[in-house]
């Protein structure tokens, strides 16, 4: 999505866009829309993921044993002030993560500051700071067994973990901490999207918002 490597032209952001729902709802497939909507060279996607606790302290075991679907597992306070600095038309060093050995990296990536910045996560509608620096929320509604589905292909895929793995997390931490903190949630979005990315509909609909909104022309 957002290639950090090219620093666009320093701009204070039109546009703060917050995309939140479940693990698997389908957020990367709105998102993905989004950008292709207002143009990649236009948009900086910054991900809760990459803001996780860095716990290099603690042995892989340890970690591993972790609740990383707590807001408390999140530097989100971080994350507040990198997208204030990135509203105020400063670049920020954003934090890299290695999932497969749940570890925050040495290594930041420099984000810079685009005509719409995207805020996508789990748990970003419930830091009450962090809606505050939205000016669209978008909460993705997906059902729970597709949700559990996607998020077991892309764990076992791309993150490195095992099916055994991923199917206690689910139910250790994943779907109660869903129902106490990320459904509660969607009562902040200002938009609700059904079934996720395949709503091509809402999709739309959402996209010509944007597009006025941050003053970007039809793709």
């Amino acid at each position: 999505m957002t290639d950090a490597r090219k620093p666009a032209t320093v701009q204070a952001p039109r546009l703060i866009v917050g995309v939140a729902g479940g693990s698997g709802s389908g957020k990367s497939t709105v998102v993905r829309r989004i950008v292709e909507s207002l143009g990649p060279e236009d948009v900086t996607v910054l991900d809760h993921d990459r803001y996780y606790r860095d716990r290099n302290d603690l042995r892989f075991e340890e970690r591993a044993s972790l609740n990383y679907d707590h807001p408390d597992a999140l530097e989100t306070d971080l994350m507040v002030r990198h997208v204030r600095e990135l509203k105020a038309g400063r670049p920020v060093e954003v934090p890299r993560y290695d999932f497969a050995r749940h570890a925050r990296l040495p290594e930041t990536e420099l984000f810079t500051p685009r005509r719409a910045v995207i805020v996508e996560g789990i748990l970003v509608f419930t830091a009450p700071e962090l809606r505050q620096l939205m000016d669209v929320k978008v909460f993705v509604d997906t059902d729970s067994d597709t949700r559990f589905i996607r998020r077991l292909v892309r764990d076992v895929a791309d993150r490195g973990r095992t099916m055994e793995t991923v199917i206690e997390q689910y139910q250790s931490t994943v779907k109660p901490m869903h129902l106490e903190f990320v459904e509660p949630s969607k009562r902040y979005a200002d938009v609700i999207i059904p079934i996720g990315g395949q709503n091509t509909v809402a999709v739309d609909l959402l996209l010509t918002l944007l597009r006025s909104v941050a003053g970007a022309p039809p793709r």
